[in-house]
């Protein structure tokens, strides 16, 4: 599940029950870290949901590379016609094709608004479980706030490697997953929109 935001990751692994900097001045601070990434990829559903998610949006994806393919194709055969042409003629099959082409990018845009809004949908439930599971383990051992690790966005430049419970809440999740049936509750990646041709001009 690789489409998820930066922004959800560091959402998915914060869980702060006061303000730190008031925690500190009592001296009750308690911390933890985790990798987001690694529990989202052993999230209850994540598999299924990657398969149900494709199985939704092949169909239109395959409409939208035959719209494309049908653009290029009448794109090839106008030029090589086009110094045949007469000025009218020319301006009669460009304008054809570039009706053509806005009618491909108002398509591929639909498609991503309807995928990204699918993505969502399917992301909430999961992302809900895995916070509960660090609620859980926060509760659980007293930590103050668990904060996120993920490689190439942390703000923890250094820190005890003991205080790292990936692990742990990755457990957490692998028996949740064996608890319940599997669910399609996540997103793949967005698809990437066709390469459409752009019509000639004069």
């Amino acid at each position: 599940m690789r489409s998820i935001s930066r922004a959800a990751l560091l959402a998915l692994a914060i869980g702060a029950a006061a303000p730190a900097a008031a925690l500190a001045q009592q001296g009750t601070l308690k911390l933890a870290f985790v990798n987001p990434a690694a529990l989202f990829e052993n999230a209850p559903g994540r598999a299924a949901a990657e398969t149900a998610f494709k199985k939704e949006t092949d169909t239109f994806r395959t409409q939208l590379q035959a719209m494309n393919d049908n653009l290029q194709a009448q794109v090839s055969a106008y030029q090589k016609v086009q110094a045949t042409l007469t000025p009218a003629q020319r301006k009669t099959r460009e304008d054809a094709l570039r009706a053509q082409d806005d009618s491909l990018q108002s398509r591929q845009q639909q498609f991503q608004s309807r995928a990204q809004t699918r993505q969502n949908e399917l992301m909430a439930p999961i992302m809900e479980q895995v916070r509960k599971v660090i609620e859980d383990i926060r509760v659980e051992d007293g930590f103050s706030m668990i904060l996120s690790n993920e490689p190439g966005a942390t703000v923890i430049l250094a820190a005890d490697k003991n205080l790292d419970i990936t692990d742990r809440v990755v457990a957490r999740l692998r028996t949740v997953a064996a608890s319940q049936a599997p669910k399609a509750t996540a997103p793949v990646s967005a698809p990437a929109g066709v390469t459409r041709p752009k019509p000639p001009t004069q």
